[in-house]
């Protein structure tokens, strides 16, 4: 592993969990006018929110620890480039929450911890067909997590559904992409290990 790839790398982390995440794509906007929120449904968009925050810390974590480990220039690139779209995501649902008058997960550097781990290691341990199997499965799960939000957002909050409805049309995308790069399919328990991970992360991201 090169200092550059590890200066790379604390930079992405830095850059994710301090500072001001900068979108590349205008936030997806509402097609009807945002309307007022009661105090009950602004604390269910807030929570909301924060969980699919969490899960873009996680998505620059993943695709960093990736990229790291990834040998292959082509696909580097490809995780480089789905990368710099979950950074909108991270720009959008943090301009979202601000707007709320919420505040991310205060245990973001463990989170990004853990998927910058498991990244990394799916990607030396497993080689480019290991790690985009993950890509594969984690932006599916993702997906179906997101549509589940639609569903739990309060009816009234346009502008949170707009930024949902566009990540999870991002993430079909990302997956579509690792699939064409040869990912292999992931074990069952392997699957269900991710899924029980992925409700521990989202249940207390809800509340903390």
């Amino acid at each position: 592993m090169s200092t550059h790839a590890l200066i790379l790398a604390a930079d992405s982390a830095l850059r994710t969990l301090f500072a001001e995440p900068r979108a590349s794509r205008p936030t997806p906007m509402a097609p009807t006018a945002e309307l007022e929120l009661t105090e009950t449904e602004r604390r269910e968009s807030v929570a909301l929110m924060r969980v699919n925050h969490v899960g873009e810390v996680c998505a620059q974590a993943l695709y960093t620890g990736q990229a790291l480990a990834c040998k292959n220039p082509s696909l580097r690139a490809q995780l480089a480039e789905a990368s710099r779209e979950e950074t909108d995501h991270l720009a959008w649902t943090q301009q979202r929450l601000n707007e709320l008058k919420g505040r991310p997960s205060l245990l973001n550097p463990l989170w990004f911890a853990g998927a910058f781990v498991i990244g990394y290691a799916a990607g030396k341990l497993g080689g480019d067909k290991v790690s985009l199997g993950f890509v594969v499965e984690t932006e599916r799960q993702v997906e179906a997590h997101l549509q589940s939000h639609m569903d739990l957002l309060p009816a009234a909050d346009n502008a949170s559904r707009a930024i949902v409805a566009q990540m999870k049309a991002d993430e079909m995308a990302h997956a579509q992409m690792a699939q064409k790069a040869g990912a292999m399919e992931l074990p069952g328990p392997v699957k269900s290990v991710m899924q029980m991970a992925a409700k521990v992360m989202t249940t207390v991201a809800h509340r903390v």
